[in-house]
């Protein structure tokens, strides 16, 4: 005598899609731990560009960072192994992360008190500039506004993080993926140009320390690139940079807050699709600021913030390293010269508006 199928049988068998499951199955079942041994590619990849970094700035004086970043760029060809993807995706992303957390240590707020008004003003009109280039540049090249304000916020904030959480208040119902993607690679792209250009170009107008690290924290849009720029020129700039950059990093919250209202108003969805959550502050940038009060209330012994520096611009250099192998060039042939005029349009005015205020006011 045949039996017939069991209870579970006909429940799976019912459940062609997964939306039916057995709660005992379901209590069995356990999410499958993926072993740390993933990250040793993409690890040791980043370590051994970074070690050649050090070597390249210990003996030929090349700025680590920028030597980083033009290994990592002349070796992208390993990302394309996806076993070095976890590796390099932490590097880039925690690495960062932690790194800009411990230059909590190398700031006070004694130090951006003595700032002055000065610099947040001339601050806010790089940001500003950035913006209104990037949506005129949107506007007379025949595309959408979310476009503009896509190019043009994360050109003013933070490079890719900014554009991540402008495209989570935009939707993708206003920016395609494949344009999304591609500035992203804009972005990046306009980074490294400035990593390698914006501190030889500080030397040759004989800028201060001050007026260089206003200049690379106001202007370059991923942070560290921005950070890694300011240390190019000497470690007074980098730490200005740092102050500048993170300020920057610190409106992000506000500014996609008014971005969502401004393009849900400008460019209203269709009835029915629903509204992305605006981000809080970044967590990392409330433990560097944390960092920050602590340094200011019981300032840290030199010898320690001097370790906590080398192990920041350790952190710093693989993260650039890595972000530089994850960087597709190719996705820009696909979409032609306008998709990529607001991040340029934005990136010009941020540098010119920079390199005047730095000249004729902090100067």
């Amino acid at each position: 005598m045949t039996r017939g199928p069991s209870p579970d049988f006909e429940a799976y068998a019912g459940d062609l899609f997964g939306e039916m499951m057995l709660a005992d199955s379901a209590a069995a079942a356990k999410p499958e731990r993926k072993p740390l041994s993933r990250f040793v590619p993409g690890l040791a990849i980043s370590a051994i560009a970074g070690a050649a970094a050090a070597w390249l700035a210990q003996n030929y004086g090349v700025p680590i960072i920028l030597a980083g970043l033009l290994i990592g760029l002349a070796v992208n060809f390993a990302a394309a192994d996806p076993r070095t993807h976890d590796g390099l995706d932490a590097v880039s992303r925690h690495g960062l992360r932690a790194g800009i957390v411990l230059l909590g240590f190398q700031v006070t707020a004694m130090q951006v008190a003595a700032m002055g008004i000065v610099p947040f003003a001339g601050l806010a009109l790089v940001m500003a500039s950035a913006l209104v280039a990037a949506l005129a540049a949107a506007r007379a090249t025949g595309q959408s506004p979310a476009i503009g304000l896509l190019g043009g916020g994360a050109t003013a904030i933070c490079g890719a993080s900014a554009a991540l959480a402008l495209y989570g208040v935009i939707g993708r119902e206003r920016i395609d993926q494949a344009l999304f993607t591609l500035t992203l690679v804009i972005l990046a792209a306009a980074s490294a140009i400035a990593l390698v250009t914006y501190p030889p170009l500080t030397a040759m107008l004989g800028f201060t320390d001050a007026q260089a690290g206003f200049l690379v924290g106001a202007s370059i849009h991923d942070v560290a690139q921005a950070i890694g720029a300011g240390f190019a020129v000497s470690d007074a700039a980098g730490a200005q940079a740092t102050v500048v950059k993170l300020t920057r990093v610190a409106l992000l919250a506000p500014l996609v807050t008014l971005a969502a209202l401004w393009i849900a108003r400008r460019q209203p969805l269709p009835a029915g699709v629903g509204r992305a959550r605006v981000p809080v502050l970044p967590g990392f940038i409330l433990a560097f600021l944390a960092l920050v009060g602590v340094n200011s209330l019981a300032p840290v012994p030199p010898e320690l913030a001097a370790h906590a520096l080398t192990l920041s611009k350790t952190l710093l250099l693989l993260a650039v390293t890595a972000t530089a192998m994850r960087t597709r060039t190719d996705l820009l042939l696909g979409l032609g010269w306008r998709a990529v005029m607001p991040v340029l349009a934005a990136t010009i005015a941020s540098l010119v508006t920079a390199l005047a205020y730095a000249q004729w006011v902090i100067g």
